[in-house]
């Protein structure tokens, strides 16, 4: 990735917040990086560097910043919604692929040996698979280290550190302070709510249309597994290591995230999914800006700036309430997806979506739908359990489509919306679907399939945030 200096540092000589997460500003006089929204005096030209990653700045041997804390910064839209290697191999990274599976697990997943994978992400990010994870490794720390009353080898471990001395050098090297320091300079006073609970902030880029996001999930809520109340988005996850429960409550600048976990190493893959679910690496003024120079378009963005795409926690839960959504109502779909759920919790928690084995082991009565349509889903399981098919953040988007069009019962809509919210695709159209065609005649735009598709092309990069804005419409 190349950085324009003059483009940086006029950034950071406005303190323009919209470049957050974009790149790192590296002050080589006083031996600091910072987010380039940084208070701080803006530093002389000769002294500044500017690094595409926070792993490639303290590679470079600078720490973060105490003041702007670039480590948590709104993650890099780039990384979010690029489909090639580099930008899978990040969303891999930031789900915690590398902490549990080594670099060997995430070369094999991407489908690259290892060499050629470093290379590739040291030539794009300015550090290896390594680092980057690393890198994460210490933010993690520092949440349980400043929201917990975790002691320090437990915080080490839970962050993915394979030692304590390790947990306590890479600390001290990205924060210039021992881990007890941390916890000091942030009062020692852990936020209240049990143990395995820790609440924290996902920072994002606004505006926000808050209400268009909840409105969106709500409609869709699966009881037992989410539900949207009182301004708050609560749901149940399957993680890596065990359950877990997620408040999510957009707030002013930030959405504050409450998470309850089984085991505590499921921190970072809890942030990574919420943070996709939201939509939270966004940039919401590029994506404005294009939709808004369409003139059908400009009064709704205008008037709810800010409206995000909502993801997915799983892809094949996101691909299995597609199809049995396909020719029924959302109501309907709703009470047939509920009799797929296991038992309610006995606590009466939320619980996640069944993963590939548990839909496998569901019996014929269990799906209350057409037998082609439980043979769909049937197939789809299969297909992720065996590894075939591959609906996760790091998922090739052209492959997974390839793959999902050779299932029975899948065709181009549900391919499409899979793609969208699962595997985050900026740009589909969605042309056939009804409720964007009725949206498109609601705002006076061509509503017949093939005439609105060759319309919606000057939406592009973005005709997936045009989807939203036509359901909304509709």
């Amino acid at each position: 990735m190349e950085l324009d200096f003059e483009r940086c540092y006029r950034a950071v000589d406005s303190r323009d917040q919209r470049f957050d997460g974009w790149f790192y500003t590296g002050v080589t006089s006083t031996g600091i990086y910072c987010r380039p929204s940084c208070p701080a005096t803006t530093p002389k030209r000769r002294n500044v560097r500017f690094f595409p990653s926070a792993a490639a700045a303290q590679s470079a041997g600078l720490r973060a910043c105490r003041r702007c804390r670039p480590d948590a910064a709104p993650g890099s839209p780039e990384w979010d919604v690029r489909a090639d290697v580099v930008g899978r191999a990040m969303r891999l990274i930031a789900d915690g692929v590398v902490d549990r599976d080594g670099v060997p697990g995430l070369a094999t997943r991407l489908g690259y040996t290892e060499r050629h994978l470093h290379r590739m992400l040291r030539a794009e990010l300015g550090a290896g698979p390594l680092a980057l994870a690393r890198a994460q490794r210490a933010q993690t720390a520092r949440i349980l280290i400043e929201t917990t009353g975790l002691g320090m080898a437990e915080i080490a471990f839970a962050a993915g550190f394979g030692s304590v001395r390790q947990f306590n050098d890479t600390v001290r090297e990205v924060y210039a302070a021992a881990p007890s320091q941390l916890r000091v300079a942030r009062g020692g006073r852990p936020t209240p709510g049990g143990a395995g609970t820790i609440t924290l902030r996902l920072a994002y880029r606004p505006p926000l249309h808050a209400a268009a996001l909840l409105d969106f999930l709500a409609l869709r809520a699966l009881p037992g597994v989410e539900e949207v109340r009182d301004g708050t988005y609560h749901r149940g996850l399957r993680l890596p290591h065990g359950a877990a429960e997620v408040a999510l409550t957009p707030a002013d600048g930030h959405v504050s995230a409450t998470l309850r976990l089984a085991d505590l190493r499921d921190l970072a893959p809890a942030v990574a999914r919420c943070r996709r679910l939201f939509d939270l690496d966004a940039d919401p003024a590029a994506v404005d800006g294009t939709l808004a120079a369409d003139p059908a378009l400009a009064p709704a963005v205008a008037a709810e700036p800010g409206v995000r795409l909502p993801r997915a926690v799983d892809g094949l839960e996101m691909l299995v309430r597609a199809v049995a959504t396909q020719q029924v109502s959302l109501a309907s779909a709703r009470t047939t997806l509920t009799r797929l759920l296991p038992p309610a919790a006995t606590d009466g928690g939320l619980r996640g979506f069944p993963g590939a084995e548990e839909l496998l082991a569901l019996p014929d009565e269990a799906f209350r739908m057409p037998a082609a349509r439980r043979e769909t889903i049937r197939a789809a399981a299969r297909a992720a359990a065996d590894g075939s098919l591959d609906l996760d953040p790091g998922g090739d988007r052209e492959e997974a489509a390839r793959r999902l069009l050779a299932l029975p019962g899948i065709g181009a809509w549900t391919a499409g919306y899979v793609a969208m919210r699962a595997l985050g695709d900026p740009d589909v159209g969605l042309t056939t679907d009804l409720a964007v065609r009725r949206g498109a005649a609601a705002l006076g735009l061509p509503h017949d399939p093939s005439t609105l598709d060759a319309y919606a092309g000057r939406w592009r990069p973005w005709r997936s945030y045009a989807v939203i804005r036509l359901w909304r419409a509709a």
